[in-house]
């Protein structure tokens, strides 16, 4: 059988693509939100509920997909989940009220809590770590390019056919990624069509250049201090992208009154940035170990970074229009997606390949319970108080988490590659 050049950039595509469904998939909701809060007499806060009830069931199940996936392999748990996701998701266009839309949301959420592992696990396969930076932006990007898709493509489906159309096309697409996923995944010990030489440079790249001593089990896992040092920080960061996800449209229709063609316009460019803050996580951690940093350095200096430009959205209370709104919105798309690369990254990174996919999927399911707490706030405040106060909060949460990160995850011996000088 033929071989395919560099084919560990095909796998991180078809990854990436697999992540583009599931976000569409989930990001469908936050488009049809405002025809659906008009059909079934949702307020804000029962729409929260529906929200809640996909994080509830994505927070618990992030820890569960992480071990089925390390015990299954990646190929067919990553195949079973994206069954599930499709039949889920296209499950909402029977929903006849908030209470079975939530119920539906539920499900969606307890199937879809595989990509973010199972992308790490495929990156922890495939890649040597100089290149798990770029490779884990690649599939990134697709969480971006899933949100960036939904607003114009849900609007078109709802304009033309029907908010229940919009649920069954996006859960088909899904549907037709698993079958893609089945045939043309295998690990480099199994895929026929990887080369020898491309085979050897992958083994060669991780027994050179991976850290050392590398916890090898679930308990090993919960008693390091990397995991903790990656699942706070996640758990005070999520807040913001979730709420970039489920409450941008509705914001804009509460704040600025547009309607869905509008939406649709303008609710996709936060995404369109975001994925510049994927690439840009992929290209500045080895930029800086070029210039000496060590590996857990280059990481933690990138999601400062991100931190730190949340302030833009942090400011959104000052605009005076929905496009300077969307501007502060595409910094925070973007910021988050760079702070949030190298956290993914850091788990590959410190984490032994048999349970990336768990460590990765506890520290998910620590994130989604800080969104979650965060989407239970909006709900009851935002009627009331507006959104203002909550992007602010959004800001110094994500500060804060890089100050947890520094305190946690200290440089170690073992941190340095090899061919830096000591101490970098």
């Amino acid at each position: 059988m033929r071989t395919i050049k560099h084919l560990r950039w095909w796998i991180i595509g078809l990854v990436t693509l697999g992540t583009v469904l599931n976000y569409l998939a989930r990001s469908t909701l936050s488009v049809a939100a405002p025809t659906l809060q008009a059909e079934f007499s949702m307020s804000t806060e029962e729409y929260s509920w529906v929200v809640l009830a996909f994080q509830a069931s994505y927070t618990v199940m992030q820890t569960v997909a992480g071990s089925v996936l390390d015990a299954l392999g990646t190929r067919l748990g990553f195949f079973l989940f994206a069954v599930g996701w499709a039949l889920a998701n296209m499950a909402h266009a029977f929903a006849v009220g908030w209470p079975s839309l939530a119920l539906f949301r539920g499900l969606l959420g307890a199937t879809e809590a595989a990509a973010i592992p199972a992308g790490a696990k495929a990156v922890s396969e495939w890649f040597p770590p100089r290149e798990r930076p770029l490779a884990t932006s690649g599939f990134q990007m697709g969480t971006s390019l899933g949100n960036m898709i939904a607003p114009p493509l849900v609007a078109f489906c709802i304009l033309w056919w029907g908010w229940q159309e919009a649920f069954l096309v996006t859960g088909a697409l899904s549907l037709a990624w698993a079958a893609l996923w089945w045939f043309g995944y295998r690990t480099p010990a199994q895929h026929k069509r990887l080369s020898a030489e491309e085979r050897a440079y992958i083994e060669l790249g991780r027994s050179r250049d991976d850290l050392a001593d590398k916890p090898a089990t679930r308990k090993e896992v919960l008693r390091s201090r990397g995991f903790w040092a990656i699942a706070l920080p996640r758990f005070l960061a999520e807040p913001a992208w979730q709420t970039f996800n489920f409450f941008i449209p509705l914001y804009l229709v509460a704040v600025w009154k547009l309607d869905l063609k509008a939406i649709a316009l303008w609710a996709w460019l936060p995404f369109l940035a975001a994925d510049f803050g994927s690439l840009a996580a992929g290209l500045l951690p080895p930029w800086l170990m070029r210039r000496g940093a060590s590996l857990v350095t280059s990481r933690k200096v990138t999601m400062t970074l991100g931190a730190v430009c949340m302030i833009g959205p942090a400011c959104i209370g000052l605009a005076g229009s929905p496009g300077m709104a969307i501007a502060l919105f595409c910094v925070g798309g973007f910021a988050h997606q760079l702070l949030n690369g190298a956290l993914v990254t850091l788990g590959s990174d410190l984490f032994d390949s048999r349970t990336v996919a768990t460590a990765t999927g506890m520290a998910g399911s620590a994130a989604w319970i800080g969104g979650m707490l965060f989407t239970f706030a909006i709900g009851k405040s935002a009627d009331l108080f507006g959104y203002n106060p909550l992007f602010v909060a959004l800001a110094a949460l994500d500060l804060l988490a890089a100050a947890v990160l520094w305190g946690l995850l200290r440089k170690r011996p073992e941190d340095r590659l090899p061919g830096l000088p000591p101490g970098a």
